[in-house]
């Protein structure tokens, strides 16, 4: 301890390992002075074996607060070369020589967090305290603990010593000395009477990663062999081992730790390059905006690992350059000023450094970051419409229709609900006519009519809307004049159509009521009170055209009888629509419906129902129900009286009729057996109005065999129930169809048996030489006549007239075009003695046919035009060609051939 007046100077000392080295440093708060003493301790000598490594070297630094509590952090001016603990510990991170120092003064600085205080030493190396430690200079001795033993009583167990505990061996990271670089240097005192081999184990020698450290066999030394990472591997544990020539134990393994010292190389490294946040404007100093987060490699409980932050730039600077602050620590953003105006400044971009050695400039590294901080908006622009007033117009009785457009302007953010406009009626809309809603594109405010508008009720409205927003506007901000604007609506009068009152109309009248009978008049009033003009009446609907109204003055009258049981009355009513059309340019029509509803009088008879059942010849029972349907309703309906009537006089004798109920009676069969067959029973019926209506209704019985379940069994039912008049009209048409088809038929083939009668010939076919020449059915000219038209040979009957000659002309020799007269037909096997009487016909009806061409009609060939060189065919006995042929071969082609076999294959006679 020393003294330097009245304050007070304290110490504290520091034992490395097997050697000691001592500074006491004394900072007296009131003058700020701090003063190193560097000194030996007095027993250094003893230890020149275990002299300390420059690497080990270390001092401490101790700062008295002299009671103020304050927290203090130590800095060194020189990081690469020395490093200074939290707890003031100086640590030598390469070998230093009397030179470096020199040139580079080591300088502690002291801050005090609280209120930011801080004071400032220079440390000084003595030259000769620094020339005896590098004479000194060794590598550090560990030695296997001795095993010695306490024999204080024989036969007792040996007490083994208590293992040494071996201090951490301090190494730099990313050194750049030469390697191998020894450390330390293992030893055992067993090595004096035998020689003995070292060695290492664990991670870093013999384990992965492996190479790191190596211990020289023989003399122990323990070296580094490369670079080593404390990002990467922060410590390392060995174990030491000394065995002798025969690989036999002779210490017990030591354990070695050594710590990797941490260097300030890594820089901090934000998570994300670019951070998003948002602040709503106008928010107050103090609002936390976002944390923004970095990370540092280096060992977090040194200073290398120590971040602090800042902001280095802001942009935009308005409305200041210092809008934001930064927790130096956290990294916490939040605003200082106010002002913040989305409308101004909608989007702030931060610079954010973060610096490890506890933000400081001069050794800590530094990096970058992008903080984006968008203001968002709030409510504080309320709408305001672009104009005071907003004028429209609408037709009366027009729903559905927009009749102004509203537009306002707001600063706020588009297509939020602090921009959202929402329109609201406040006055001149009492009965609710109007609506006002909000175009979601364009923010307008459309003024829609949702009642009907009478002119002739108020021809203008004059309407206040209110414009507000979805949200309400911020704290102290309040709607502006702006935010009401006046709607002026003209209403235009057009010619609204007559209106029936009532609609519909209902009268009730009794049925029955006679044609030419006055009903009700139905009128229309026209709601154009404005414009003179007359209504006219038209029937626009009338079922059963029973009525009648007046074109001028709307009195309706009964053309026909009302019937209630009508089947356009339904539930006793019956409607008519009827329609009123004023002189209006263009007409304007209305509609009007009357509904009339009947009372119902007795005006209709009973009759049976059912109309027809069965029963068998022996019944049993021999009874079955009936009852009466009436048009009529109640009273004039039912109860009813069955009785049979009395005439024919069998019906009494055969049937009695037994009242069951009010509606219903049961008709029985008297005798026991009735013959198969149908019979109609007349059964008078009377009805209970207040003039009673009766009728005699037939009920049609059918009596037939029955089997043993009293089903029938013949057929006379079946034939008893006849045909109805559109079934038998039916059959009458098929069989009329039918015969008409077969005399159709039978005319056909007559007049096809008379068509091929015709052109059968009169001789028989086997021996008719012309028509065997005629089959052939061309006569072919010599070389002179081949460009004659064989087919007008051929047919010229299917030649157009028109198409060979002028109209008018013809030949005389020509076949005439209009029909032939009929000719006798030869019967298709001639009798002999009928051959003479039919040319003697054929003749004469040539000779009175004036049109009949100048040859024989019983032989009729095609035209072969005039002037043939071909020579006359008339003489067939002439040889004047082919004299010489051979014509036997006729014979070969059938009877129609040999006449010509003969007249050319025969001899000359």
């Amino acid at each position: 301890p020393l003294s330097t007046g009245p304050h007070e100077v304290c110490s504290l000392p520091l034992l490395c390992s097997q050697w000691s080295m001592s500074i006491w440093m004394c900072i007296c708060l009131s003058e700020c002075l701090l003063t190193v003493f560097l000194s030996l301790s007095p027993w250094l000598p003893q230890l020149q074996s275990h002299v300390l490594s420059l690497l080990s070297l270390s001092l401490t630094v101790k700062f008295v607060n002299c009671g103020q509590g304050g927290l203090v952090q130590f800095e060194c001016s020189n990081p690469s070369d020395f490093h200074i603990e939290a707890d003031g510990v100086v640590y030598a991170l390469r070998p230093l020589t009397a030179s470096t120092l020199r040139a580079v003064p080591l300088v502690i600085v002291a801050r005090d967090e609280t209120n930011q205080q801080q004071w400032q030493t220079q440390v000084e190396l003595l030259k000769s305290a620094l020339s005896d430690l590098h004479t000194l200079w060794t590598l550090i001795e560990i030695w296997f603990p001795s095993r010695q033993t306490d024999s204080s009583s024989v036969g007792q167990l040996k007490r083994m010593k208590r293992d040494w505990v071996i201090p951490p061996i301090n190494v730099p990271e990313n050194s750049r000395g030469e390697f191998p670089q020894d450390l330390v240097r293992i030893r055992s005192d067993n090595d004096k009477n035998r020689s003995l081999r070292y060695s290492v184990t664990g991670p870093g020698a013999d384990q992965p990663p492996t190479g790191i450290f190596i211990i020289h066999p023989i003399s122990g030394e323990l070296s580094v062999m490369k670079p080593l990472d404390r990002e990467h591997i922060s410590n390392f544990h060995l174990r030491a081992h000394a065995v002798d020539l025969n690989g036999n134990q002779v210490e017990s393994p030591i354990d070695i730790v050594i710590n990797v010292i941490d260097m300030n190389d890594n820089r901090p490294e934000f998570i994300h390059q670019i951070w998003n946040g948002t602040i709503p404007e106008g928010s107050k100093p103090g609002t936390f905006v976002m944390t923004v987060t970095s990370v540092d490699k280096d060992d977090p409980k040194t200073a290398n690992g120590m971040l602090r932050y800042k902001i280095v730039s802001q942009n935009p600077e308005s409305p200041t350059s210092n809008m934001f602050t930064i927790n130096n620590k956290t990294g916490g953003i939040i605003t200082v000023a106010a002002g913040l105006d989305r409308e101004k400044v909608p989007q702030y971009t931060l610079i954010i450094q973060a610096t490890d050695m506890e933000g400081n400039p001069m050794y800590g590294l530094s990096n970058t970051a992008t903080a984006v901080i968008k203001v968002t908006d709030i409510n504080d622009n309320p709408p305001e419409f672009t104009a005071e007033t907003f004028f429209g117009e609408v037709p009366e009785n027009r729903v559905n229709v927009i009749v102004a457009n509203l537009t306002v302007t707001d600063k706020d953010q588009p297509n939020t609900p602090a921009w959202n406009t929402v329109y609201k009626i406040t006055g001149g809309d009492p009965t609710g006519r109007f609506s006002v809603p909000t175009d979601p594109t364009t923010n307008e405010g459309l003024v829609t009519v949702v009642k009907p508008i009478d002119y002739e009720i108020s021809r203008t409205y004059v309407l206040t809307v209110v414009a507000v927003n979805e949200v309400s506007l911020a704290r102290g901000i309040h709607s502006p004049r702006q935010s009401t604007a006046t709607v002026s609506i003209r209403v235009i009068d057009v010619n609204e159509s007559p209106n029936f009152e009532p609609n519909p109309k209902l009268i009730k009248l009794e049925e029955g009521m006679q044609p030419e009978s006055a009903l009700t008049t139905f009128t229309a009033q026209d709601p154009d009170r404005f414009m003179q003009q007359t209504i006219r009446y038209t029937r626009l609907s009338d079922p059963a055209n029973w009525l009648r109204i007046d074109p001028n003055t709307g009195h309706i009258t009964t053309i026909a009888v009302l019937d209630r049981e009508s089947p356009y009355v339904k539930d006793n009513m019956y409607s008519a629509t009827f329609l009123a059309s004023d002189s209006g340019i263009p007409p304007a029509s209305g509609t009007g419906t009357l509904q009339i509803f009947l009372l119902d009088i007795n005006d209709n008879a009973p009759h049976v129902y059912p109309q027809e059942t069965e029963m068998c010849e022996k019944p049993e029972p021999n009874g079955f129900n009936i009852t009466a349907l009436d048009g009529d309703l109640s009273p004039n309906a039912g109860p009813f009286a069955f009785e049979l009537a009395n005439r024919p006089s069998d019906v009494r004798r055969n049937w009695t009729i037994t009242r069951l109920s009010g509606d219903f009676a049961q008709l029985s069969l008297k005798i026991g057996f009735l013959e198969s067959g149908i019979y109609e029973i007349p059964i008078i019926i009377t009805d209970s109005g207040n003039l009673p209506m009766s009728n005699t209704s037939y009920l049609r019985v059918k009596v037939c065999q029955c089997d043993h379940n009293g089903d029938c069994t013949d057929q006379q039912h079946i034939v008893a129930a006849g045909l109805g008049t559109g079934a038998i009209i039916a059959i009458l048409l098929c069989i009329i169809i039918l015969l008409i088809l077969v005399l159709l038929f039978v005319v056909w083939m007559k007049r096809r048996d008379k068509e091929r009668q015709a052109k059968q010939l009169l001789i028989d076919p086997e021996d008719d030489v012309r028509d065997n020449i005629l089959k052939y059915d061309e006569e072919g000219g010599g070389e002179e006549d081949q460009d004659y038209d064989l087919s007008q040979l051929q047919q010229p009957d299917t030649i157009e007239p028109d198409a060979i000659k002028p109209v008018g002309i013809r030949r005389m020799d020509e076949r005439p075009l209009h029909p032939e007269p009929q000719y006798p037909i030869r019967s298709a096997a001639p009798h002999p003695g009928d051959i003479g009487d039919f040319i003697n016909e054929g003749l004469k009806a040539a000779d009175n046919d004036p049109t009949a061409p100048p040859y024989d009609s019983l032989l009729v060939f095609d035209y072969e035009g005039s002037g043939s060189t071909a020579g006359s065919l008339s003489s067939l006995n002439s040889s004047s060609s082919g004299g010489d042929q051979d014509y036997d071969y006729l014979n070969d082609w059938g009877p129609r051939f040999r006449k010509l076999a003969d007249m050319y294959g025969g001899s000359d006679d």
